[in-house]
């Protein structure tokens, strides 16, 4: 899958509350479940910092309606404290498979405690897709 605007749920979007993700992801049937074969996440990486001392519950949710306002399911979430969210860290919620049954797909930001600000992209992708780092000891050779 090419990481494009079709699978981007957020672009640099400012939350201040809790709220959902600007773009939902939409499938071709509410039947359709893509994660049937392939796991899908949903990964949230932080463009500005998280506001100090707030608890942030990050979901991938589905919904009846573009907008994620009807009907919405929470399919799996993870918190995270504000500490956590810093600038470029990633941020994976693994979705289940077998569980998704509306037509779109997408993010929510619950807010708790503290400064509450958040700024991200967030994206849905398939799991072996979401980048991984790995640091190893830096290894030099010359050759005479």
């Amino acid at each position: 899958m090419r990481w494009d605007i079709e699978n981007q749920l957020s672009a640099a979007q400012a939350w201040t509350a809790t709220a959902v993700s600007t773009n939902s992801y939409q499938k071709q049937s509410a039947a359709q479940d893509i994660s049937i074969g392939r796991q899908y996440s949903i990964i949230v990486i932080p463009t500005v910092a998280a506001g100090a001392g707030s608890t942030h519950t990050l979901a991938a949710v589905q919904a009846d309606v573009t907008a994620l306002t009807t009907n919405i399911e929470v399919l799996a979430s993870i918190v995270v404290l504000a500490a956590a969210l810093t600038v470029g860290s990633v941020h994976e919620i693994p979705i289940p498979q077998g569980v998704m049954d509306r037509l779109h797909l997408g993010f929510r930001n619950t807010i708790a405690n503290g400064t509450t600000t958040l700024t991200a992209d967030v994206w849905l992708v398939p799991s072996d897709e979401v980048p991984r780092y790995k640091s190893f000891a830096k290894v030099v050779t010359a050759e005479v």
